[in-house]
C-alpha cells in the first residue's frame, strides 16, 4: 500500500508514460467526469426540488455549491489520507461515500437533508476519488503528461453530455427521488476506478542496496502535508488567480438551463444546452492538451492558461446580452471551447510549478483556498438573480470575475516572477528555486517551472 504514497515515491522509478498508465488514465477519465459533471447535472432537478420543498432558486443552488466546496475544501484531508494510506484504498472508500449520499438523499424530507446527503456526503466521496486520481496520473505520465491531463479532463464534458439528459429522463419516469437513487447506484463505479490505481513498484534491489537503505531508516518522517509550497511565488500567484477564477467559472453552466427555461423553452430543449456545451468541451480538452505538450509551448503554458481564462470571461460577458435560444446555443459553443481549455491546463500548470513530490500537498492546499470562492459563487449569483430577476447581471458578474483572474495570473507571472539581475541563475521564472544540475535532469518532466528564466 505504501507504494501509492506520493511523497515516498522511489527515486529510481521512472514514469512509464504508457502501459498500465492508460488504465489509470481511463479511471481518471471516469472520476473527473463524475466529480465535475455531478454539480452541474443535479441542476436539472432544481425545478422539482423548488416545487417539492417550496424554496427559491438560490436555496437549490447551494446543492451544487456545497458539492463543489466539498470537492475543493477537503483537499488537505485528501492529501493526508493519500500520503498515509495510498490512493487505491482512499478512492474505493470514497466511491462508497459518493453512492451512499445520493441514496440517502432520495429519502430526504427537507432541503437541509439534500444539503447534507448530496452536498456533504456525496461531495466528500467525490473528493476522495478526484484528488488521488490526479496524483496517480502525475506519477504514471511525464513526457505525455499534458496529453494525459487533457484526455482525463475530457471525462467532465463526456459525463455532462450523458448525465444531463439522463437526469431529465430519470426525473420524467421516476421523479427526482428515483433519479437520485439510480444516480447513487451509478456512483459505485468509482470503486471500480479506484481499483485500477495500481502503485508503481521500483526495480528489485540488490543485497548491497538493501543494506544501504537499512542504514537510512532513521531518517525523519516525511510530512503528510507540506506547507513549504507557500514559499514558491509561482504557487502563490496560481492559488490567488485560481481562487478568483472559480468565483465565476462554474456559474454559467449552473444557470444556463434555467435561463433557457425562463425564455419559454421546454425542459428537454433547455437541457440540450448542457449537452452542446459538453460536446464542444470533449474535443477542446484533448486538443488543448496536445498543444500544451508542444516543445515550444510547454515551458510557457502559464500564458496559454491565462489566455484560456480570458477567453472564458469574455464569453460570459458577451453572452449576457443573449435574448433567444440561438444566442444561448452560440454561447454554449464558445463557453465549451474556453472551459475545455481551462480544464485541460489548470492542473498541468500546477504540476509544472511544484513538481511531483509536492504535488499532493500543493493540490490539497490550492483546492482548499478555492473552496471558499466555490461556496460563494453560485449561491451569490442566485441571490443576485432573486434580487434582479435578470440573468444578464449573473453572467456579467461571472465574466468580470474570470477576466480578473486571467489578469492576475498573467501579470503576476510576467511582473513578479521574472528573474532579477541579482538572483542566481538557477532560479526559475515561476519563483521555484532549483539547482542547475537538477534543472537539467528534470526539465523533461516539467518539474519546477513554467518558463525558464533567460
Amino acid at each position: 500500500m505504501g507504494g501509492a504514497v506520493v511523497d515516498d515515491e522511489p527515486s529510481d522509478v521512472k514514469a512509464p508514460d504508457g502501459g498500465w498508465g492508460w488504465a489509470v488514465l481511463a479511471g481518471g477519465f471516469v472520476i473527473t467526469g463524475f466529480s465535475y459533471a455531478f454539480p452541474k447535472a443535479v441542476s436539472v432537478f432544481f425545478k422539482e426540488l423548488i416545487r417539492e420543498f417550496g424554496v427559491g432558486y438560490s436555496d437549490c443552488a447551494w446543492i451544487s455549491s456545497i458539492l463543489l466546496a466539498m470537492l475543493y475544501g477537503t483537499g488537505p484531508l485528501c492529501s493526508v489520507l493519500v500520503n498515509k494510506f495510498g490512493c487505491r484504498p482512499v478512492m474505493m472508500v470514497g466511491g462508497l461515500f459518493a453512492s451512499l449520499g445520493m441514496i440517502l438523499a432520495s429519502l430526504a424530507t427537507s432541503i437541509i437533508h439534500i444539503y447534507i446527503c448530496t452536498g456533504v456526503i456525496t461531495g466528500l466521496g467525490l473528493a476522495l476519488n478526484f484528488q488521488p486520481s490526479l496524483i496517480m496520473l502525475n506519477r504514471y505520465f511525464s513526457e505525455k503528461r499534458p496529453l494525459a491531463n487533457g484526455l482525463s479532463a475530457a471525462g467532465s464534458p463526456v459525463a455532462l453530455c450523458c448525465l444531463s439528459p439522463l437526469g431529465q429522463v430519470l426525473q420524467y419516469h421516476y421523479g427526482w427521488r428515483g433519479g437520485f437513487l439510480i444516480l447513487g447506484g451509478l456512483l459505485l463505479n468509482c470503486c471500480a476506478c479506484g481499483a485500477l490505481m495500481r502503485p508503481l513498484v521500483g526495480p528489485k534491489k540488490t543485497q548491497d542496496q538493501a543494506v544501504g537503505e537499512a542504514g537510512k531508516k532513521n531518517k525523519p518522517k516525511k510530512k503528510l502535508l507540506d506547507f513549504s509550497v507557500f514559499k514558491d511565488r509561482g504557487f502563490i500567484i496560481y492559488a490567488i488567480a485560481a481562487s478568483i477564477m472559480v468565483l465565476g467559472l462554474f456559474v454559467p453552466p449552473v444557470f444556463v438551463v434555467s435561463y433557457a427555461k425562463e425564455m419559454g423553452n421546454e425542459d428537454t430543449k433547455s437541457a440540450l444546452l448542457l449537452t452542446i456545451l459538453g460536446f464542444i468541451d470533449i474535443f477542446a480538452r484533448p486538443t488543448c492538451g496536445l498543444i500544451a505538450g508542444i516543445k515550444w509551448v510547454r515551458p510557457r503554458c502559464v500564458y496559454l492558461f491565462s489566455f484560456a481564462i480570458l477567453f472564458n470571461g469574455i464569453t460570459d460577458v458577451i453572452s449576457s446580452q443573449a435574448t433567444d435560444y440561438p444566442g444561448l446555443v452560440v454561447f454554449c459553443i464558445f463557453f465549451g471551447l474556453s472551459y475545455g481549455m481551462v480544464g485541460a491546463l489548470q492542473f498541468e500548470v500546477l504540476m509544472a510549478i511544484v513538481g511531483t513530490k509536492k504535488f499532493s500537498s500543493a493540490l490539497g492546499l490550492v483546492l482548499l483556498m478555492e473552496a471558499i470562492a466555490v461556496l460563494v459563487g453560485p449561491p451569490g449569483a442566485g441571490r443576485l438573480l432573486d434580487a434582479t430577476h435578470n440573468y444578464m447581471y449573473v453572467f456579467l458578474l461571472a465574466g468580470c470575475e474570470v477576466i480578473l483572474a486571467s489578469i492576475v495570473i498573467c501579470m503576476g507571472n510576467f511582473l513578479c516572477i521574472k528573474k532579477k539581475p541579482d538572483e542566481p541563475e538557477a532560479h526559475l521564472e515561476n519563483g521555484a528555486p532549483a539547482e542547475r544540475e537538477k534543472l537539467n535532469t528534470e526539465k523533461n518532466r516539467g518539474v519546477g517551472n513554467l518558463e525558464t528564466a533567460l
